[in-house]
């Protein structure tokens, strides 16, 4: 039997090598998706780390020149309308400014913005935050002329001792990488998962092979390994793209940092196994229960969404506590553990672990029981 099953394998291999544009199409995902993260994450770094100069319209602004220089410090200036980089915010320094601020009144100044412009929101807080911090300075100064202490306004100081490593501050960016490693595994074999069940249905040849002296496990068995062995090569590709991409990524001007280490890797590839068999069986099964190639397409697309979510909300840290012992999201849970340099829940682990097997043996189950149906194996 295990001569039979090595051969069916081989013949799997060499029928997806054949149509190598359809196989590398989720292979795609892998190679590609670290690399544009990667680019996003760099942009992004570096507005954060130095903010870009801000121009607005400040009207009446000779009534308050230290203000104005204050904003400067922060990069935000006045401009003219003709200028092309002028942002549609306008503060309106009231004309009795001067006079109330050295009257110790509060003074008004007006920040004129559309609010549901989502191109503006980022500026409207920046110019908001600086604002309050100017207030707070000139607060603290008619407290110090007036013989007090500004300290006295704040009765209570907080003090905050993170205990956090510098690995595990990257919690969010961490739990978003696992979640597209965890997701390749899907994605890189589905292509070959629909042809070698519903296309092979319509090219005629799932006929022809039911009709030599092979087993039906041999059959669901030897297409559960090969799309299996893709998305291993999936999970594989994209933790390697990602040691080298990842490391690219200035992390340390966050103040944390994003390591894909060599014991990552192997627990991943270790945890990723049970994800990898349950990621094909699902696919195998719901294409064969589909009567057309573009059918099956549409089904695993919508089947797709429910680990994808699971996932999401295991990154993001909203998922149920339940959850936590389920597939997909224990497996995931259990490596960002490990990143952080956190204890891994090993009965949690286990446990879903072993429901992700008991799934995907129930799914071959099911499938060597579907191809002995003339429904399925003609498509009625």
């Amino acid at each position: 039997m295990m001569h039979v099953l090595a051969n069916m394998i081989k013949k799997e291999l060499k029928d997806a090598s054949r149509d190598k544009r359809s196989v590398m199409a989720g292979l795609y995902y892998a190679l590609g998706t670290p690399i544009v993260m990667c680019l996003l994450f760099m942009v992004l770094i570096k507005q954060l780390s130095s903010p870009e100069q801000l121009l607005i319209s400040i009207e009446n602004s000779q009534a308050a020149p230290d203000l104005v220089r204050y904003l400067s410090t922060a990069e935000i200036n006045h401009a003219d309308s003709d200028n092309s980089e002028l942002k549609q915010i306008t503060i309106i320094i009231d004309k009795d400014y001067n006079s109330h601020i050295s009257q110790g009144m509060p003074a008004t100044i007006t920040l004129i913005a559309d609010n549901s412009n989502d191109k503006l929101q980022s500026s409207i807080r920046r110019i908001e935050r600086a604002l309050q911090a100017y207030s707070s300075d000139i607060a603290s100064l008619r407290l110090i002329a007036r013989g007090i202490d500004p300290r006295v306004v704040s009765p209570i100081q907080v003090q905050v001792q993170d205990q956090a490593t510098v690995d595990s501050k990257g919690g969010m960016i961490i739990g978003l990488a696992i979640f597209t490693m965890i997701y390749s595994v899907f994605i890189s074999g589905m292509n070959l998962a629909i042809d070698t069940s519903a296309g092979e249905r319509e090219r005629n040849s799932l006929t022809l092979l039911l009709s030599h002296p092979i087993s039906t496990w041999q059959i669901v068995l030897s297409k559960v390994i090969t799309v299996t062995l893709f998305a291993m090569a999936g999970l594989l590709l994209i933790l390697l793209v990602s040691k080298f991409a990842y490391a690219l990524v200035p992390w340390q001007e966050l103040g944390f940092s994003v390591n894909i280490s060599l014991p990552f890797i192997l627990l991943m590839l270790l945890i990723g196994f049970p994800v990898a068999l349950l990621a094909s069986s699902l696919q195998l099964f719901v294409s064969f229960l589909a009567k057309s190639f573009k059918e099956a397409q549409s089904y695993l697309t919508m089947v797709l969404i429910v680990p994808m979510a699971i996932s999401m909300m295991s990154s993001y840290n909203i998922a149920p506590k339940v959850l936590e012992w389920v597939p997909v999201s224990g497996q995931q849970q259990a490596l960002m553990a490990f990143v952080k340099g956190h204890d891994i829940g090993l009965t949690q682990l286990a446990l879903s672990s072993s429901l992700t097997l008991i799934i995907a043996i129930v799914l071959i189950y099911g499938m060597q029981k579907m191809l002995k149906s003339e429904k399925v194996i003609f498509g009625l």
